[in-house]
This record gives structure tokens, C-alpha cells and sequence, in this order.
């Protein structure tokens, strides 16, 4: 079995496309978990990870713990924050690694965040859309050699509801569109049980 400590940052650009400060970020972030926990990378649900944001750091995490949504360990909290609970079944033990706030990839480069936004609109020339990827590039190398408590806050913590593992639902037909659905996300209206976006309909 592969290790998470043998997974290079390669695998992460692979899986998510091109290298950006926030694979930067969530890989820093698993590497911490995996060493902390001398895990293995997950192939069942030992090992659970809470995210609070959907930024490119989440691919990061995917890859290199190997904990995902289709196996039910991996956890997002809509949050808006740079903050990744890590928790292990089996010793019991959760890590909260949050990013210092010091960090602020708005900060480290201005110009770069502005172009960002021309780029994430489509207004941004293609001039522009090579300095910006010049300019993550930069930011993504000062953030993998950054030192580790300079990056993140990391503590161990207590977690008194550990989430369940995962539970497979049969799937039943809506009533109204036909499309098959988990059962635990249908909706009773008017006596049929239809799913959530016809229910909404």
C-alpha cells in the first residue's frame, strides 16, 4: 500500500491541472495529518477530513489522503475558511489545521489578486493571464518552502461527535421527473415522494 508521505506534489498538479497557491495549501496541510498520524493513505474510512471551504486546496487533500466524498470521509463545511479538521478512527486523535492569518494571498502579491479577478471574469488578455500564472507560480513556491509554523496554526483538539461512516441509501424513482434518487433525499408532496428539485418546482 502507498503511503500519503511517498505522494509527490506532481500527482496533486496532475489530478487538479496546473499548480496554484491553494494545492499549495491543502498539500502542506495533508502532509501535516499523514506525518501526525503516520497514516497510510485512506483506502477505507480510517481517516476523515473536514473542510471548511471548496477553494483547490480540497483536490489536495483528496489526493494525497485519499479521503473523498464517494467514500464518505471526506466533509465540507461551507464555511468560507482556510481550515482542515483531520480525525483518526483508530487512534482516536483529530488535528485542526487552520491557516495563519498572517497568510494572506491578497497581501503577498496585489497585483496578482487583481489580476486574478480579470482573469475569473474573462476580461484579462492574454498578457495578463501569463503574468498572472507567473506571478502563482511565485506564490506557490514561497508557500511550499514557507516554514511550517509560519503557514498554519496546527493542535491537536477533542472531537466529541465523530462522524459516522458512511450508510448506502437504496435509491427510488421521483414521482414526478422519473430520475432515480437516494431515499433519504426525497420529499413527500402531496402524497408522492418526488426529489428535492421537484419539490422545489
Amino acid at each position: 500500500m502507498i503511503t500519503a508521505k511517498e505522494i509527490p506534489f506532481q500527482a496533486v498538479t496532475e489530478f487538479h491541472g496546473h499548480i496554484c497557491p491553494g494545492t499549495i495549501i491543502g498539500y502542506r496541510a495533508a502532509q501535516i495529518a499523514v506525518r501526525e498520524f503516520s497514516s497510510k493513505r485512506s483506502v477505507d474510512e480510517a481517516l476523515i477530513a473536514i473542510v471548511e471551504n471548496d477553494s483547490c486546496s480540497v483536490d489536495a487533500i483528496q489526493v494525497v489522503t485519499g479521503c473523498t466524498f464517494g467514500k464518505g470521509n471526506l466533509i465540507f463545511k461551507d464555511y468560507g475558511k482556510h481550515v482542515y479538521t483531520f480525525i483518526n478512527r483508530e487512534a482516536e486523535d483529530a488535528l485542526r489545521i487552520s491557516l495563519n492569518s498572517s497568510v494572506n494571498l491578497e497581501h503577498m502579491d496585489p497585483t496578482w489578486s487583481r489580476l486574478r479577478r480579470k482573469v475569473t471574469s474573462g476580461s484579462a488578455t492574454s498578457l495578463e493571464q501569463q503574468d498572472f500564472r507567473k506571478r502563482a507560480d511565485i506564490i506557490a513556491e514561497k508557500l511550499m518552502n514557507m516554514p511550517e509554523e509560519d503557514l498554519f496554526n496546527v493542535k491537536h483538539i477533542e472531537i466529541t461527535d465523530v462522524p459516522k461512516k458512511a450508510h448506502v441509501f437504496r435509491s427510488v424513482a421521483c414521482q414526478k421527473c422519473g430520475e432515480l434518487v437516494s431515499e433519504h433525499r426525497v420529499r413527500l408532496e402531496n402524497g408522492k415522494l418526488v426529489c428535492i428539485p421537484c419539490s422545489a418546482g
